[in-house]
């Protein structure tokens, strides 16, 4: 029988249990709010996920235990956000944003260029383990589109070519420049400063 909030297709892990130093973090994370409140089920939920590499539901349930939130609840926070990964990902999980502003500057073909080169589609991995990949809404980089988010951190101001050597290198232990792939200071205008050209 699948448990509510359950993906299909996905195998479970019977149980979760926070290690010990990963439960420390959680009630540090607890203590945050005040007591009987379900606020801190984000941080719980992003503590287990770190652990586990991605959210099983039996880590939802044991998140919602630590602070006496009815598990429905916490599945509805789990499966809301896209940062939450419900299913297993791969080492490098490359987010393409494709809302209005990526999709104007072309996150199409950064979406394509992902899925080709790695051969997989929707929440599947890469058989290495290496690469999943997600179509997700706003990252937040806007200015700076197209852009993904890989892991942690942001590769913005993307080309078909430049995603691919990001990939490549990933996918071969090489460093890799976060940030923006053209060299734009954060936000700046793409043709480069346009005031306050002389203060250092």
């Amino acid at each position: 029988m699948i448990e509510a909030g359950q993906p299909l297709g996905v195998e479970q892990p019977k149980s979760f249990a926070f290690t010990p130093e990963n439960l420390e973090r959680a009630k540090v994370a607890i203590a945050k709010y005040p007591p009987g409140t379900f606020s801190p089920i984000m941080p719980l939920l992003h503590i287990a996920q770190e652990q586990a590499g991605w959210l099983p539901t039996a880590a939802i349930v044991a998140c919602a235990d630590l602070i006496n939130m009815p598990h429905i609840r916490a599945f509805e926070v789990a499966s809301f956000y896209t940062m939450y990964n419900r299913r297993p990902v791969g080492k490098h999980h490359v987010q393409v944003c494709t809302s209005g502003p990526c999709h104007i500057m072309g996150s199409d073909d950064i979406l394509h260029t992902c899925r080709n080169k790695l051969g997989v589609h929707g929440h599947e991995v890469t058989a290495d383990g290496k690469f999943s990949v997600a179509e997700v809404e706003c990252l937040g980089a806007c200015v700076n589109a197209p852009m993904v988010q890989i892991n942690d951190d942001y590769y913005e101001d993307l080309s078909p070519a430049s995603m691919e050597k990001l990939l490549d290198d990933l996918a071969n232990g090489r460093p890799v420049k976060v940030g923006s792939q053209t060299g734009r200071q954060k936000s700046c205008a793409a043709s480069g400063p346009t005031t306050l050209k002389e203060v250092k």
